[in-house]
């Protein structure tokens, strides 16, 4: 029976919402530290952060092992031990860093997952999740080291992230050789990066049974209203990067269909519109005022001809690599 409220991950029994929790910022300092960093982010608003979202159903939390080298994890790791009433409904994602230099990637992989669940304080994790299409090892290679470890109980399902529609195939062909399903791919994809949908990357995902995952699906805070051409975001922010009068206006648009929904802010209709094209959000949130906002893009619904308004106004967006895969997706 198809839940409406709820993703079922393929190749397991894993349940996530339709809407989740980005963790870059739990813990890493050398992106979102001194100099742009928001520091009123503190172990104590990251808490309630927690709380706010899985007592309004976002219980998917998105971390890595690079994230903080391994603070967002060992953050993650301290609330669910200091919480086990809400630690029961989470669902934690964690990813693994294929570097070119892990020719050994069985062992390596092995090693980072251990480490990764060693921090969080689980026995394994919901999902695992290849940080990037950067390893020099062959897709099957690396199918072969995520089934091992799925073998050895150590993941439940098995994503990528920032996977080329002939990658997302070519990997779930690899995986479906060692009895396993591709279960996500995490992209980059918002009001402000339309591309994976008219590319055909969505059509793909869906085709094989992949969920895809979107980071930065309000633009980095873009389209949240806050910023605006004479307020611009801190330069760091470079995600979804487009001159903040074309923002304004796609801005313009998210308050519009909001108002005629009972007054929705820019960003849950941004959100909304994610969720309308099947594809799961994974917003940050750095304290309880932005969980339950992000919470309030859920229990409603855009209508078609919002959709279209949205569509019309979405912008492709343009992205170049520049060590992305190394930090974030």
């Amino acid at each position: 029976m198809t839940d409406p409220d709820h993703h079922t991950l393929a190749g397991s029994g894993v349940t996530v919402p339709l809407l989740g929790v980005g963790t870059w910022a739990w813990g890493d300092r050398s992106t979102w530290g001194m100099g742009g960093y928001d520091r009123s982010l503190t172990r104590d608003s990251i808490s309630e952060a927690w709380e706010a979202s899985i007592d309004s159903g976002v219980t998917l939390f998105d971390t890595a092992e690079v994230y903080g080298k391994g603070e967002s994890e060992r953050i993650i790791g301290s609330l669910l031990a200091g919480d086990p009433d809400r630690a029961a409904s989470a669902r934690i994602a964690t990813k693994f860093m294929p570097v070119p230099w892990k020719l050994n990637v069985r062992a390596s992989l092995m090693a980072s997952v251990t480490a990764s669940i060693d921090r969080l304080g689980l026995e394994s994790v919901d999902l695992y999740q290849l940080h990037g299409p950067i390893s020099l090892r062959s897709q099957e290679a690396l199918a072969e080291a995520l089934a091992e470890a799925h073998q050895a109980g150590r993941i439940k399902a098995v994503g990528v992230s920032n996977y080329s529609i002939r990658e997302t195939r070519a990997m779930a062909t690899a995986l479906g050789r060692n009895g396993l399903a591709l279960a996500t791919n995490q992209i980059e994809f918002s009001l402000l990066r339309r591309a994976p949908e008219t590319t055909g990357l969505l059509g793909a995902c869906r085709d094989l049974g992949v969920l895809p995952l979107a980071y930065s699906p309000i633009g980095q805070g873009r389209l949240t209203g806050k910023y605006s051409a004479s307020n611009p975001p801190p330069a760091k922010r470079t995600f979804s990067n487009h001159p903040m009068a074309l923002v304004d206006a796609v801005v313009a648009e998210l308050r519009q269909i909001g108002e005629k929904h009972g007054g929705k802010t820019p960003s849950q209709v941004a959100l909304n519109w994610i969720i309308a094209k099947g594809v799961l959000p994974i917003p940050g949130a750095k304290n309880r005022q932005q969980a339950e906002e992000n919470a309030g893009a859920l229990g409603w619904s855009i209508d078609e001809d919002d959709r279209r308004r949205l569509d019309a106004c979405a912008l492709t967006g343009t992205r170049t690599l520049r060590g992305r895969f190394w930090q974030h997706g």
